[in-house]
């Protein structure tokens, strides 16, 4: 199981979620699996930064999944450029949706302003860890039910934006 495939289906359910609902406009940084952006790590998050500044878009969420050398550790956090900002409440919003829909652990929300995504977006940025691929339970979760973390992204969203 690659990152890249995760991230990708579920960002792709997400988006079909938000344009399905009318009152949501969505933006992929990478429309297609196929997408190259960049030519390096670096490069590539800078095409995603300046594509969404130039959109421009109102908020910025970055999808992941995470890794850790002990396979025992597992569950969903977000990271923001400051804490108990705009994009923290939104995080908040965004990890409580996935932990109701998908059971995972709510490892809360951290600061971390070098994360090149979150200090150069214009916009509230959240940065979404979805569950951890080294763990069994999480890459379980996130081979089988992409969707159901597309749906936790998309509730939380709807919370947020108190449109339930």
């Amino acid at each position: 199981m690659y990152e890249q495939d995760v991230t990708y289906t579920v960002g792709a359910y997400l988006a079909t979620l938000l344009s399905e609902d009318g009152r949501f406009e969505v933006q992929l940084s990478r429309p297609s699996p196929d997408t190259i952006l960049g030519t390096n790590n670096t490069t590539s998050l800078a095409a995603r930064v300046n594509a969404a500044n130039s959109w421009p878009a109102d908020y910025f969420l970055s999808i992941h999944c995470n890794a850790n050398n002990n396979p025992a550790i597992n569950g969903t956090e977000c990271y923001v450029y400051d804490l108990y900002s705009e994009s923290y409440w939104l995080a908040q919003a965004i990890l409580t949706g996935i932990v109701y829909r998908m059971g995972t652990k709510d490892n809360g929300i951290y600061q971390n302003p070098s994360l090149y995504v979150l200090r150069n977006t214009q916009m509230p940025a959240v940065l979404v860890e979805l569950a951890y691929l080294t763990n069994a339970q999480d890459a379980q979760k996130l081979s089988t039910d992409p969707y159901g973390f597309a749906f936790g992204i998309y509730y939380g969203l709807l919370d947020y934006f108190g449109l339930e």
